[in-house]
């Protein structure tokens, strides 16, 4: 591979300059990707047509000199996959049209086959492999069992989490049932999408630090742990990286890296130095530039990549990234600026 910074820092090896890439790198920040957006009529649509994938995981790349593509698809392919009636509103975000409540509509639930009930992932996974030519790894992803099931139970998004966790708390057994089903799903999907060709894959918990610390460990952890157990990261030679990312994760990070994931990714609220002294050379880091800095001055943008980079100091293991996805009405070029100042440090 031309560039493999990322999985040489993700493997916590010498690099000769800190890999960068941004969550939500493919998204509506940029014209571009809204121009394909609008051909493609919907999101789904534009999700599960392979070559308009291809085309926005490939449209960062053209722009910015980032370290690596993240394939474009969304953490609620599987439970779309389960003819749970998704659909996305505008303005509202992903809703379902049955959602899952109870011990009934559980039972009602398969592990859908990766390769058949979602070619459109592996589809665009292996063209876009083919464009990349080696120029950079692709990353893949899923979602985490907690975070699927927080939006398969309540229907969507949510403030409170109310149903997920009086679901929880009221009937443990039921959530357990339902996790697992969730990560036996994951952890197929993801084996899928290494054996498609990724280099890299990632698990997104966007809702794990909406959960008490017990719950957080009994329910969310537990759950990434049995998918890391059963990801085929060894390919011969090749080691595939996992990293973790559980926003508001900060106060778990010693647990979350006892998991046997090689990275941990880190939202803004937690000082990397910091979280480097915690987990010592167990894991790489991933991140963990606040977002909203990318809507201040030039100057203040280098300032504050600066200060990230110097937090970890001269280590191996860091790969540098936004604490979360970059926002819709984000200027391009201080992305631009951001990428560069990571590279000329």
């Amino acid at each position: 591979m031309k560039n493999d910074r990322l999985i040489k820092a993700l493997l916590r090896q010498p690099v000769d300059k800190t890999p960068v890439w941004i969550m939500r790198q493919a998204g509506r920040y940029l014209p571009e990707y809204r121009e394909v957006r609008a051909q493609a009529g919907d999101f789904l649509s534009l999700m599960q047509t392979p070559d308009l994938a291809c085309e926005v995981t490939l449209q960062p790349l053209r722009r910015f000199d980032l370290d690596a593509a993240i394939l474009f698809s969304d953490i609620l392919t599987i439970p779309h996959a389960m003819n749970l009636g998704l659909r996305f509103e505008a303005g509202e975000g992903p809703v379902f049209d049955r959602p899952v409540r109870d011990a009934a509509a559980v039972r009602k639930l398969g592990i859908p086959d990766p390769e058949q009930d979602m070619p459109y992932v592996y589809d665009a996974i292996r063209l876009i492999k083919k464009e990349l030519d080696d120029k950079v790894p692709l990353i893949g992803f899923a979602g985490s069992p907690w975070t699927i099931a927080c939006y398969m139970v309540e229907g969507g998004s949510s403030k409170t989490f109310s149903r997920i966790k009086g679901m929880l708390y009221e009937d443990p057994k039921l959530m357990q049932q339902l996790l697992k089903i969730l990560s036996d799903s994951v952890a197929e999907y993801l084996n899928a999408q290494i054996a498609a060709g990724v280099d890299a894959v990632m698990i997104f918990d966007t809702w794990g630090g909406a959960l008490s610390e017990q719950a957080y460990k009994d329910f969310s952890l537990a759950s990434m742990r049995a998918i890391v157990e059963k990801l085929n990261l060894q390919q011969g030679e090749k080691t595939i990286p996992c990293t973790i990312f559980t926003k508001g994760g900060g106060l778990w990070l010693e647990a979350m890296a006892d998991i046997g994931c090689h990275a941990l990714g880190l939202d803004w609220t937690t000082n990397i130095g910091d979280a480097r002294k915690r987990v010592g050379d167990k894991v790489a880091l991933q991140g963990n530039l606040d977002t909203a800095v990318l809507y201040s001055d030039p100057d203040t943008i280098r300032k504050e990549v600066k200060k990230v980079l110097s937090d970890f100091g001269d280590h191996p293991g860091h790969v540098f990234n936004l604490g979360h996805g970059i926002h819709p009405d984000i200027n391009p070029e201080h992305v631009k600026v951001l990428v560069d100042a990571v590279h000329d440090a």
